[in-house]
């Protein structure tokens, strides 16, 4: 047992230091590793097959709302960011310039792509001429880069995988409900995939997205009370339109600028999964991302060895045929314990142990991750008992992580409660704002919160800002972000 032991001890214990566990896990889960590039990270099988199942089951509500996929360039000409201030503006801290190529110095710098709204509006000139080109409902899956200053695998990273979708459409009416329609989209993958809870809300003009005219979050509570924005859908108006000349000859023979979204998420939806759900044991994954969903493993002397083998081998076709994600780890030198241990800390949801007597009884022992419930399960009924346990687990993740984040959600009234909730507990806060930048700068600056967003369901509404006093124009939820 001791080898058990010490492998447990390998992950540093939330409580002690939160950020050392994260890394911790996904290292020893062989989930990344560090690349020699600043900030950049390689995302090994695991890893990125939980990428894959996120992209997979997005990909099939996207297509179900009728967007398509499309791939735009990944350099951007530097006069496009011009054309829209606010925009390049924004992100202009975090672009990466190509100056040279070939060994010959480029007559306009090309900037590696930070988000990809330019290239849209320069394509959707091209494209867009008659009110029956539209709507335009375009995704793409692709990789960005944003030369961040402070990262963090999965969450914050200078490049990343994401997918953004950028629209276009006659009416702000049409637009609107565009962009609260892949709001939804978000929150319901969010919280039925990856079994994180999410506060739907507005962003603060502050807060939105450089060019938008209004930004719109879901925003998830890690377990260190920290807050990741999980999705974002933007009304951009007839900004980027008016900047790239959008124009389309609408009903009334009467050249109109179009109406444009967009709307993104990304890898860091890996890292607040992980977060979210983790614990000192190690990953916890929701079994609908989980790249191995049940881990088998035989148990037995040496003299029953084999037949214990080959009778696991036969359930796991069963188990496989049913679409299951399923693995045997039939490994004869490692002991028992030590799998049960090493698939704990790899988060696989459900493990399935089967010894001789097991075989005798036609019996075999299923075992939550999260609950640590055993149940002795018949093997005539194994992929029905297989797949209920696999359910339960989803549901209990979810309900788990949704009691967390109401047990640390906090109303405050003013400055100093804020101050001192933050201090002595994690989680996020609910207060009244007056819609003033001065104030919302003020609870930053001493807080280190920043407003996540304008809820749309608060907990209960605020009559007065938590800063000036003065009368409350919007609820908000405010706190410490990655």
């Amino acid at each position: 047992m001791s080898n058990d032991k010490q492998f447990v001890t390998e992950i540093t214990p939330q409580g002690e230091d939160f950020s050392r566990w994260y890394i911790d896990v996904i290292k020893k889960a062989d989930l990344m590793d560090y690349s020699p590039v600043r900030g950049c990270i390689v995302f090994r099988p695991d890893g990125y097959e939980i990428w894959e199942h996120i992209q997979r089951d997005l990909d099939r509500r996207f297509k179900e709302t009728g967007h398509r996929n499309a791939y735009f360039p990944l350099f951007i000409p530097e006069s496009f960011f011009q054309k829209e201030k606010e925009h390049v503006e924004g992100f202009n801290p975090e672009l990466p310039w190509v100056t040279e190529a070939g060994g010959d110095k480029l007559e306009e710098r090309l900037a590696i792509r930070p988000t990809s709204e330019t290239m849209f509006g320069h394509m959707y000139a091209k494209w867009i001429q008659s009110y029956r080109d539209l709507p335009v409902l375009i995704n793409q899956w692709a990789n960005v880069v944003r030369w961040e200053k402070r990262t963090l695998p999965f969450l914050r990273t200078s490049e990343f995988l994401w997918q953004e979708g950028h629209t276009a459409h006659e009416t702000e009416e049409e637009a609107r409900e565009e962009t609260m329609k892949m709001l939804e989209v978000y929150r319901q993958f969010v919280e039925e995939f990856l079994a994180i809870p999410v506060i739907t809300g507005q962003k603060t003009p502050s807060e939105k997205f450089a060019g938008a005219v209004e930004t719109f979050s879901i925003e998830a509570m890690m377990k260190d009370g920290r807050a990741v924005q999980a999705g974002t859908s933007h009304y951009l108006g007839t900004n980027f339109a008016v900047a790239f000349d959008i124009q389309y000859l609408s009903r009334d023979n009467k050249q109109e600028y179009v109406h444009t979204t967009s709307w993104g998420t990304s890898t860091r939806l890996i890292g607040s999964m992980i977060m979210v759900h983790g614990d000192d044991r190690g990953l916890a994954l929701p079994p609908k991302v989980a790249p191995t969903q049940v881990i088998m493993v035989p148990i037995g002397p040496p003299k029953t060895w084999d037949a214990v083998v080959a009778r696991t081998d036969e359930l796991f076709a069963e188990l496989k045929q049913a679409g299951i994600r399923v693995r045997v780890d039939d490994r004869s030198d490692l002991r028992p314990g030590w799998k049960f241990n090493e698939y704990e800390m790899r988060g696989v949801p459900v493990r399935l142990e089967i010894g001789p007597r097991d075989m005798e009884n036609g019996v075999c022992v299923l075992v939550s991750r999260i609950t640590g419930e055993k149940k002795v399960v018949q093997q005539a009924n194994l992929v029905e008992e297989v797949q209920t346990m696999l359910d339960q687990v989803q549901k209990e993740m979810f309900d788990r992580a949704k009691q967390f984040m109401n047990d640390h959600f906090y109303s405050v009234d003013t400055l100093e409660e804020m101050k001192s909730s933050m201090e002595q507990q994690r989680g996020f806060t609910l207060a009244g704002w007056c819609g003033s930048e001065a104030c919302e700068s003020k609870v930053k600056e001493e807080t280190g919160a920043t407003s996540r967003n304008i809820p749309f369901e608060p907990a209960e509404e605020k009559h007065t800002c938590l800063v000036c006093g003065q009368p409350a124009k919007h609820t908000v939820v405010f706190a410490r972000a990655y």
